[in-house]
């Protein structure tokens, strides 16, 4: 069973982990990549609908949903996105599939990056909705982008500060991040099955300290996983296609289609406007109508 119309949910052991996966649709494969603080759910509007034309994969990032959330590593290795691509290589191999398309938004978009740069002979297609690199977003800052995007430093914070304080209220925390990132300012985005597995995850002591962890490795390795990447001179060669909302976190960096063609050798992509962060909930048609035809060439 799961919770997207047409798809069928099953467990698989990989890379140490065991990771819950909604698997619908026939041809290529495309494997989703959901964001905090979400998971699976966030592709229900248009997981359907791709699942029309490809062999849609939408695991829960480990810590996310219904995956395990191993204990973090000093280091924050365990939430790397450089681990965390290895899960989906490890997917990839228990499924059989050589080769994918992979979308990802959010830190989903941050794994599917990292998978284009450590494994680039397994993907096909790239699609990333709503960030810029880690460290090009680091180095954006300025006072409106660190009060908008505080959560980055706030969860980043040693172990168990930002956890006691979300444990307060998990849910609360939750569905004022959700709306905050909205254009509309609240919660009318988000379907009452999605918003209930969203909540849900806030009330699992392991799975906050696990998107804490998920942020500590971005302040930490997974940025400095980037910088190397710079400086090597390294670039993602599958074909990318980056949407990006008015109302969301890109925007706030100047040009974030520039950015991401000093990443990639063929980028495409493009504004939807009158959208926050949660492109795929808040404008689902539109994210179609950017990424079907990147998918399909």
């Amino acid at each position: 069973m799961s919770g997207i119309e047409g798809f069928r949910q099953s467990r698989m052991a990989i890379n140490g982990v065991t990771l819950s996966v909604h698997r619908g649709g026939a041809g290529p494969a495309l494997i989703l990549l959901h964001g905090y603080p979400q998971n699976h759910m966030t592709w229900h509007r248009i997981a359907p609908r791709l699942a029309q034309h490809f062999d849609v994969i939408i695991p829960d990032l480990r810590g996310y949903g219904e995956s395990d959330a191993p204990p973090d590593d000093a280091g924050h290795t365990v939430y790397s996105k450089r681990e965390m691509a290895r899960d989906i290589v490890g997917l990839m191999d228990a499924l059989g599939v050589a080769r994918a398309h992979v979308m990802g938004h959010d830190r989903g978009a941050r794994v599917a990056y990292r998978l284009a740069l450590d494994h680039p002979q397994r993907i096909a297609r790239l699609g990333i909705i709503e960030i810029v690199p880690t460290a090009d977003f680091w180095r954006a800052w300025d006072r409106e982008l660190a009060l908008r995007a505080y959560h980055w430093t706030f969860l980043a914070q040693p172990a168990p500060l930002p956890e006691t304080l979300i444990k307060a209220d998990g849910p609360g925390y939750i569905k004022r991040t959700l709306a905050s990132w909205s254009l509309t300012g609240d919660l009318s985005a988000f379907a009452p099955a999605a918003l209930d597995s969203y909540l849900r995850q806030a009330t699992d002591p392991t799975r906050i300290a696990a998107m804490c962890a998920d942020y500590r490795a971005g302040a930490g390795i997974d940025r400095a996983l980037d910088e190397a990447d710079r400086a090597a001179g390294r670039k993602i060669a599958a074909p990318l296609h980056f949407v990006w909302a008015a109302g969301g976190f890109p925007a706030r960096t100047g040009d974030p289609l520039a950015i991401w063609q000093a990443w990639a050798d063929t980028v495409s992509g493009g504004c939807i406007p009158g959208c926050g962060h949660f492109a795929m909930e808040e404008a689902p048609d539109a994210v179609l109508e950017h990424m079907l035809p990147h998918f399909l060439s």
